[in-house]
């Protein structure tokens, strides 16, 4: 496990590298490795008080997992694990979900204009997730009432979430976020009820597009895409 990359030293070169690729508000992106979840929760909670507080630039932390469940605040008794596999209950919206190798997970703490708009934002972090996903050739959409990107049903099965959003903003600034599934062993969420939906399907993009999409190729993708969590 690596550690968490510090913030930024420079953290005008983090503002530069965004602004390559975008016109919209710069950001501070680190990608941060392999990082258990328990401290990347801690290191999400030190940026949240520093942006909250102006200190530090918003910030977005793209990194993976190990692997772990993790319940949001919505989780029911049936959604978990029936054989005794941990789960880590979080403050985030939505249910339970699994975090793991071979997917990128991504935490925006970004301070949110007023009026806050918690759905406009959740549908901008949406926009991201179908972008990236489109710019590696896999089409996604939204499903009306469920939030993340989707395949839409069709004669492979069901309605299938290729990524997942749950978030929570507090004193204005977000925490939490994304995680797409570039190719992580898809069988990890036959232990739970992903999402606690269970009339639809769980997919990666190395399963939709028949080849393999690694974590390192998905990783840049969606850094070209953040900009889109400015946008009105």
């Amino acid at each position: 496990m690596t550690a968490l990359t510090p913030l930024c030293d420079d953290v005008r070169a983090a503002r530069a590298s965004l602004a390559s690729v975008t016109t919209v508000t710069p950001l501070a992106i680190v990608r941060a490795g392999l990082v258990d979840y328990r401290a990347a929760w801690a290191e999400q909670q030190r940026i949240h008080e520093a942006v909250a507080n102006g200190a530090d630039p918003d910030t977005v932390l793209l990194l993976e997992h190990p692997s772990v469940y993790t319940a949001g605040k919505r989780t029911e008794p049936g959604d978990r694990p029936v054989d005794g596999t941990p789960v880590v209950d979080t403050d985030r919206g939505g249910k339970i979900t699994w975090h793991g190798p071979g997917q990128l997970v991504g935490y925006p703490i970004v301070k949110l204009p007023d009026p806050i708009d918690v759905v406009a934002y959740v549908r901008r972090v949406e926009q991201v997730l179908i972008d990236a996903c489109a710019e590696l050739g896999l089409a996604t959409t939204r499903v009306e009432g469920r939030s993340g990107a989707w395949v839409p049903a069709d004669d492979r099965g069901p309605d299938r979430k290729v990524a997942a959003v749950g978030i929570r903003v507090s004193r204005g600034v977000t925490l939490h976020g994304f995680a797409i599934n570039a190719n992580c062993d898809l069988a990890v969420f036959d232990k739970i009820v992903p999402c606690g939906i269970r009339d639809a399907g769980v997919t990666s993009l190395t399963a939709e597009l028949g080849r393999e999409v690694t974590v390192d190729e998905l990783l840049p993708v969606t850094e070209r895409h953040l900009g889109t969590l400015f946008l009105s």
